[in-house]
This record gives C-alpha cells, sequence and structure tokens, in this order.
C-alpha cells in the first residue's frame, strides 16, 4: 500500500513538473547582477536545475542533473522571491527546459520584473521583462529566442568566439544590445583581445562577471 502511494506521489510530481507548477529549485538568492546590461543592480535570483547543453567552462555544472533538485512549487518560489525585491532573475541550468508560463504569470501577478538568462535552445515559454540570450555553439539557439532577445551575450573562450559572435549578432534582431564577456579562467587573455575587438567595432560592449571580482554570489 505504502509502494503504491509512493509512486502514485512520484507520479503527482512528475506531472507537476512537467505542468511547471514545480520546477527543480537549485538555489535562490539576492544579490548584485553581475554581468550584462543590468549590472551592478539588485535582483533575486532564481537558479533552476536541468541543462544538457553542456559547456565545458560552465561554473554551475551541478546544475544540469534535474534529479539532484527538489521540484518546488512555484508558490514557494514566488513567495521567497517577494521578500526581497522586484526584479527576478531566472537562470539555470538551462530554465526553458521547462514550461515557464506558471512561474512568470505568478511572479507578473505579484508586479514583480522578469529577466531570464537563456541559452535560448528550447522553445520559449512564460513571460519576460527582459531576454538575455547566450547561445552556445553545441546547441544553437531556435528562431523565437533571437526574435525577442533584448540582449544577446556572448562568451569568449578562444579567438574564434569572436566570428560564432557575429554569427549569431547576424540572427539576432536589431534591436538587441550586443555584450562579449571573457569566460572567467581565459579573463586575462581575452579580455584585452574583446577590448581591442569592441574598439573596432563599437556595435559590441564589454561585459565582465564582476560578482566574481567583488566576491559575491
Amino acid at each position: 500500500m505504502h509502494s503504491i502511494s509512493l509512486k502514485m506521489l512520484q507520479k503527482e510530481t512528475q506531472l507537476a513538473v512537467e505542468k511547471g507548477e514545480k520546477l527543480p529549485l537549485m538555489e535562490e538568492f539576492y544579490t548584485i547582477q553581475g554581468e550584462g546590461y543590468h549590472t551592478g543592480t539588485a535582483a533575486y535570483f532564481i537558479r533552476i536545475g536541468g541543462c544538457d547543453v553542456g559547456c565545458h567552462w560552465c561554473d554551475v555544472k551541478e546544475s544540469w542533473n534535474a534529479e539532484l533538485h527538489p521540484p518546488t512549487s512555484t508558490d514557494l518560489i514566488v513567495s521567497n522571491a517577494k521578500k526581497y525585491a522586484d526584479t527576478v532573475v531566472v537562470t539555470g541550468g538551462e530554465p526553458l527546459t521547462w514550461d515557464m508560463s506558471i512561474l512568470t504569470k505568478k511572479l507578473r501577478d505579484s508586479g514583480i520584473k522578469i529577466h531570464i538568462e537563456t541559452s535560448g535552445c528550447y522553445p520559449v515559454t512564460g513571460f519576460w521583462d527582459w531576454f538575455c540570450l547566450s547561445p552556445k555553439k553545441n546547441k544553437l539557439p531556435v528562431k523565437s529566442a533571437y526574435d525577442i532577445a533584448n540582449e544577446l551575450k556572448v562568451i569568449i573562450y578562444n579567438k574564434h568566439d569572436f566570428i560564432f559572435a557575429e554569427e549569431q549578432a547576424a540572427q539576432t534582431n536589431p534591436k538587441a544590445i550586443l555584450f562579449l564577456q571573457p569566460e572567467w579562467s581565459k579573463r586575462e587573455e581575452m579580455t584585452t583581445l574583446i577590448v581591442d575587438y569592441v574598439m573596432k567595432n563599437p556595435k559590441w560592449r564589454v561585459s565582465l562577471q564582476t560578482h566574481k571580482y567583488l566576491n559575491i554570489p
């Protein structure tokens, strides 16, 4: 009897995750945004587990396996966010692995501005006040992500990434603000190249991971 009840509970939880009523929450925290257009502003971060993009330089590889992170009610996530900030950043992992419609509707109904950072490799769900697209070579964005991006942020790990950045910019809507950001382990080498590149190609801006310099989350 107990095992049957447990299986039913597991199935209910799985269905809730598939609908987006619950999400595999890795962590949530209030901090200063460290990258891109909103650098220096306070926000509440919601990090959702699950990602199969597999960037070798990812600094949150522990987020990849969604099964390691508890399916958490969107009501609880929103309740926690409301205590801290009027701006939320949904990140991962790859948050668009999951249906974001329910979470973002509840956040919006609570008067919270909703930002996302995503590789854009899955269909866009949810309602977003700011859409940061950070494309990856091994799993490219879907068209809808290029179309709605407010910001394109390309990570520069080697010189070829400048070519990739231009390819991605050509596919992104013309209103998107363009950023080049050095991969942290290559920052000394790549930052100099990025500065030179931006000075020659001023449609781009420089993004740095300032939260790491500040030693904050």
